[in-house]
């Protein structure tokens, strides 16, 4: 690829909230691109993951995706997991404090993500790390010193906090301590380019920045993703709301769950899961809005490739052979009772008052021997809201058509 090209791809999927925010990023990464390539030095790349749950869903990947375009391109890239940042959690996207883990659970949490991340990553050029490292020297002089950077205005500014400080919610010191540690993160690893969410941006590209500038680094270029949703398309992907898919699953079941989401939502799939170009991303979506291409193709096109990255190829196809025989060749009925949603209800609630369960026990036993099913995909609790409209199958011949 040339320069250009290089852009585009690592700016693909990205949003900062501001135009001239984003065009100055583009343009301090092409300087970086240009100046790696006339060096013959690989920029030092990260992305930091704070182990605060063991399971990961697609969402997650994201990030790990657009490492692996850099890794691609030849670039030094660290899988960081922020084994120190996670005892304090996170604020950026919370109105509330997070719950301080253990370390011992931290540990725990961290063993199975380098696993997770080595099926995005080339596991050949995978560099992982722990925070850890250099937090743990920090004393309390050191924090001072990195405190002095910053006032305390900025972090009520933000609007997490801000919203808290309107409803007189407390927000606790230690909270405000995040950002110096991530800062301090990429001034260790002497960073060029931090990989993030759009909730990391005061962190990446105000406190990482600022730090680096007040230590005689360079500031890094910040590439600040978006955020996938989940299978309703619409709101954010997470298990709190059910509308998420998991990693560790099946490719029938990541395959069936790619095909549940709506068609306005496969751009958002496309840059950001995907392993496509923007030109080839562009022809797809050109094929679709011309008609020349039917969304379902271009939807199972989606769903084979998101699977394959997981699965492999040949798993991807018998997951797309498996829903074309239950879907298109209509071994559903053509026919089936219809439901209307209540509002509030559970998985566990649409059962029995679609009567596709005589009783809770009977659903929770039906879901935990995997034999309720939404548009083909695998419902795995009861206990969470039912995640949209379609057609639910409960065992081999019940069908509602809810709606």
């Amino acid at each position: 690829m040339n320069i250009d090209e290089q852009v585009e791809l690592l700016m693909q999927g990205t949003e900062y909230g501001d135009e001239d925010l984003k065009k100055a990023m583009a343009a301090e990464l092409r300087a970086r691109l240009i100046e790696s390539e006339k060096s013959g030095r690989p920029l030092r790349v990260y992305c930091g993951y704070d182990p605060t749950s063991k399971d990961l869903h697609l969402g997650h990947t994201i990030t790990m995706r657009k490492l692996r375009q850099f890794q691609d391109l030849g670039h030094d890239v660290t899988f960081l997991i922020g084994n120190y940042t996670a005892l304090v959690g996170d604020p950026s996207d919370k109105n509330k404090a997070r719950p301080i883990l253990t370390l011992e659970q931290v540990t725990e949490n961290a063993k199975s993500y380098a696993e997770q991340a080595a099926r995005v990553l080339d596991r050949s050029k995978m560099k992982i790390r722990y925070n850890g490292e250099w937090l743990s020297e920090l004393s309390l002089v050191d924090l001072i010193r990195l405190g002095q950077n910053f006032t305390v205005q900025q972090f009520l500014a933000r609007e997490n906090f801000a919203k808290r400080l309107e409803k007189d919610e407390p927000i606790f010191l230690h909270e405000t301590f995040y950002a110096l540690m991530q800062g301090y993160d990429a001034v260790a690893q002497q960073t060029d380019v931090q990989v993030g969410g759009t909730d990391q941006l005061f962190n990446i590209i105000v406190a990482g920045r600022k730090l680096q500038e007040a230590l005689g680094q360079k500031p890094l270029v910040g590439i600040i993703c978006g955020i996938l949703p989940g299978t309703d398309g619409v709101q954010r992907m997470s298990k709190s709301t059910g509308n998420v898919i998991p990693i560790h699953t099946t490719a029938e079941d990541m395959y069936g769950k790619l095909m549940s989401v709506p068609d306005f939502a496969m751009e958002k799939f496309m840059r950001l899961v995907t392993r496509w170009t923007p030109r080839e991303i562009n022809a797809l979506l050109k094929d679709m809005s011309a008609n020349k291409t039917h969304p379902r193709d271009i939807k199972m096109k989606l769903a084979h490739e998101i699977t394959s990255i997981f699965y492999g190829d040949d798993s991807a196809l018998k997951a797309e052979e498996a829903f074309v025989k239950l879907f298109q060749q209509k071994e559903i009925p053509d026919e089936m009772p219809e439901f209307k949603l209540p509002e509030d209800a559970t998985v566990v609630d649409v059962l029995l008052r679609a009567k596709l369960a005589s009783s809770k026990s009977e659903a929770r036993r039906l879901i935990e021997q995997k034999g309720v099913r939404l548009d083909g995909e695998t419902l795995g609790r009861g206990d969470v809201p039912f995640p949209h409209a379609g057609v639910l199958q409960a065992g081999k011949r019940k069908f509602v058509r809810v709606k």
